[in-house]
């Protein structure tokens, strides 16, 4: 407990600089094809969702969906620090596996062009693993847990835990119109222990989180 208690108070010091726990926040990556037309999303107050671009659309109207290969994303602005290349494959994969598999319960999943068919692009654009075996202890000993309590309480990150950030755009398929963009950080609860055990648990999360945030945007 007591060696616990010090690796707990030793992460309260270095989380109080916040950037050395958590993943940079999204910004607008310039080699995003929607990159000009995000602006600061004003109506998010989580930081979540900083940037964002939407025009006014009904999405009943549309019952099909292209689900684009997602894109790893290589600008000098991306925010996957160490992340090795294979775990960068794999998010990706993940992802289009996890939105695919979503968006197919209010969508038919189609790969042709059509009227009331829309085109989702998703990009990942950075992405953070969590720390072997502190990701866990600080969710269990006393001084990280109540670190990571606060942090659930305001719906932030938690400590030496993983991330994801990736970009979305959606397009009407037939015109090739933009009708929505945003980029996002996603990660699990502070508090979910489930989601620290292995380096990309909390990133796959993450994707899990992102998905369902798109699917109740589209219904």
């Amino acid at each position: 407990m007591i060696k616990n208690l010090k690796i707990g108070v030793a992460v309260m010091l270095a989380c109080s600089s916040v950037a050395a726990c958590t993943t940079p926040d999204p910004t607008v990556y310039s080699g995003l094809a929607s990159a000009s037309q995000l602006q600061p999303n004003t109506e998010d107050k989580t930081g979540r969702v900083p940037y964002r671009y939407q025009t006014k659309v009904n999405w009943s109207q549309y019952n099909r969906i292209i689900v684009d290969p997602v894109t790893v994303y290589g600008g000098p602005d991306s925010q996957f620090g160490k992340l090795a290349e294979k775990d960068r494959i794999f998010l990706a994969n993940y992802m289009q596996t996890q939105f695919t598999e979503k968006l197919k319960t209010r969508f038919a999943i189609v790969s042709t062009p059509a009227p009331a068919t829309l085109r989702l692009h998703l990009t990942l654009t950075g992405a953070k693993a969590t720390t072997a075996v502190l990701g866990t202890v600080t969710r269990i000993d006393v001084a990280g847990g109540l670190y990571n309590t606060v942090q659930a309480a305001r719906g932030r990150e938690g400590s030496m835990t993983g991330s994801v950030n990736y970009a979305v755009e959606v397009y009407d398929a037939a015109s090739n119109r933009l009708l929505s963009s945003y980029v996002t950080k996603q990660y699990p609860n502070a508090m979910n222990i489930g989601a620290s055990f292995t380096a990309m648990d909390a990133s796959m999360v993450g994707v899990r989180k992102g998905a369902d945030a798109l699917l109740a945007e589209l219904k």
